[in-house]
């Protein structure tokens, strides 16, 4: 029998179809713009829905995840139970409210970590009008020197800030990330360097999903 996480990323590998989700080059990162969207449970669920939305309407999207990723971002997270949460790359937190869907379920918070103080200040505004300002502490500055203040076990690191950083983020943040936690990276044609390292290293295993911006999932074997 699969554990959970593994029947996790065996669905998801066979289940991307075309016009599931918006493919690499869309600008669109808005729930309803997915051919099958997601269905709210609860009203909080309907608010962050809604706040991504109208973010998307209000053109306040700069470098964020498609909706085919921050499904995929909340799906795993929930699936992992994780009561912590690295974000590396804020944006303006279309990403993060993907996060906080699961973490108020699973009990958990969200650390992100924003270097532009424009962006950082949209994205407080959506975390409060989506109702989950509670979960998520942001941090403004160079998230390389920041990162030395993180305290683990982490459950689940997502990196989607410059590129170049990425093996710098992957070098700093393993340490932190419990075994059997995962580390998501995106825009993975943009990072072979990365790439390499994480289907190189016998510590890991790494899958690729892409429905949407090219994401990457690394598993830290136990």
């Amino acid at each position: 029998m699969m554990r959970p996480l593994a029947s996790v990323l065996f669905i998801f590998a066979a289940f991307t179809y075309p016009g599931f989700g918006q493919r690499s080059g869309s600008k669109s990162a808005a729930p309803e713009s997915v051919e099958y969207p997601p269905q709210p449970k609860t009203e909080s669920e309907k608010r962050i829905l809604a706040t991504m939305n109208d973010a998307v309407r209000a053109g306040e999207l700069y470098a964020n995840v498609p909706a085919a990723d921050g499904r995929l971002l909340r799906l795993l997270t929930e699936a992992v139970d994780a009561k912590q949460v690295l974000e590396i790359g804020t944006s303006t937190g279309i990403s993060g409210m993907w996060f906080c869907m699961a973490l108020e379920k699973t009990g958990g918070r969200l650390t992100t970590m924003e270097l532009d103080a424009a962006r950082a200040k949209v994205a407080r505004e959506h975390f409060k009008k989506a109702g989950v300002d509670r979960l998520v502490t942001l941090v403004e500055g160079d998230a390389h020197s920041n990162l030395a203040k993180v305290q683990g076990p982490v459950d689940v690191v997502f990196i989607d800030a410059e590129k170049d950083g990425y093996v710098d983020y992957l070098h700093k943040v393993l340490p932190l990330v419990r075994p059997g936690g995962l580390i998501l990276a995106h825009n993975l044609d943009m990072v072979p360097e990365y790439v390499k390292l994480v289907t190189h290293n016998p510590d890991l295993e790494t899958i690729f999903y892409m429905q949407g911006n090219q994401l990457g999932v690394t598993l830290k074997k136990r």
